[in-house]
């Protein structure tokens, strides 16, 4: 869609779909290959997203996989605080999300390491973090628990009205793959994706070697690249703006050719 992101006064255009890089900074991140804790492990998977095309750089500090234990917030900050010092000393321009629940890390991010995006994760948002990122004025990824379609447009109309008037500018649908849906909803909503074009703003899509894909293959995560792939190009053509994945390279890929496909039908 034509849309673009203010990202600490620049631009970012998203009216060809944009690429997030994942740089886990946990030691139990579901996908074991996403895991990046010493120094030069971050370096590389810095560089490692920019080289294959990642345009966004997004930093977690507590793993959200199902039954993995969640840190306090102290510890999550620490880790963040590593972490974002590298990603501002090695790529000081890059577009840089942090992944939280939790509205004092999303400040910490922003106002210590000028972070560009907070990608919120929790299941189901909160009005402190809508007022956080308002009085941040950084976008904001808002991500959906809810099993189905309709009820997902339904929250979503009523949170965007919430963040409207804080007076939040950009906002970032989620319609949160592996959150609060069962193997078979998560396909569902897939397949009606197209319908959060209703809500006239950009959607971010990570399904990126998550359980829907290696349950339904009867696999794991490992062996998730082909899924993932085959779900991220589904995903562009059904109008998504943004792909945050593990394997950039590929992703990068995927926009490409569902790029130049359309630009056939022009």
């Amino acid at each position: 869609m034509d849309y673009t992101l203010n990202c600490n006064g620049r631009l970012l255009d998203l009216s060809t779909p944009q690429v997030m890089g994942i740089l886990n900074v946990t030691p139990d991140s579901f996908f074991e290959g996403s895991r990046k804790q010493t120094e030069e492990e971050i370096v590389q998977r810095i560089h490692q997203i920019q080289v294959e095309g990642g345009s966004i750089i997004d930093v977690g500090g507590c793993s959200t996989r199902p039954g993995a234990d969640c840190v306090t917030e102290a510890e999550e900050i620490e880790r963040l605080r590593f972490a974002l010092g590298i990603v501002r000393r090695e790529v000081p321009d890059a577009v840089v999300s942090v992944d939280t629940f939790r509205p004092d890390v999303a400040r910490m991010a922003v106002e210590e390491y000028g972070v560009t995006l907070i990608n919120d994760v929790s299941e189901g948002a909160e009005e402190k973090m809508f007022r956080m990122v308002a009085r941040l004025r950084v976008p904001y990824i808002l991500m959906s628990v809810q099993p189905t379609m309709r009820e997902m447009l339904l929250r979503f109309a009523r949170e965007v009205d919430v963040l409207r008037s804080l007076g939040q500018k950009d906002i970032i649908l989620d319609p949160g793959f592996g959150f609060g849906k069962t193997l078979e909803q998560n396909y569902e909503v897939m397949r009606d994706l197209e319908q959060l074009g209703l809500m006239q703003l950009p959607v971010l899509v990570g399904i990126s070697r998550k359980s829907m894909i290696y349950r339904l293959l009867e696999s794991d995560p490992s062996h998730a690249l082909n899924g993932t792939t085959a779900l991220n190009t589904i995903a562009l053509l059904k109008g998504a703006s943004i792909l945050r994945v593990h394997d950039v390279r590929e992703a990068v890929e995927c926009v490409r050719i569902v790029t130049a496909t359309r630009s056939q039908y022009r």
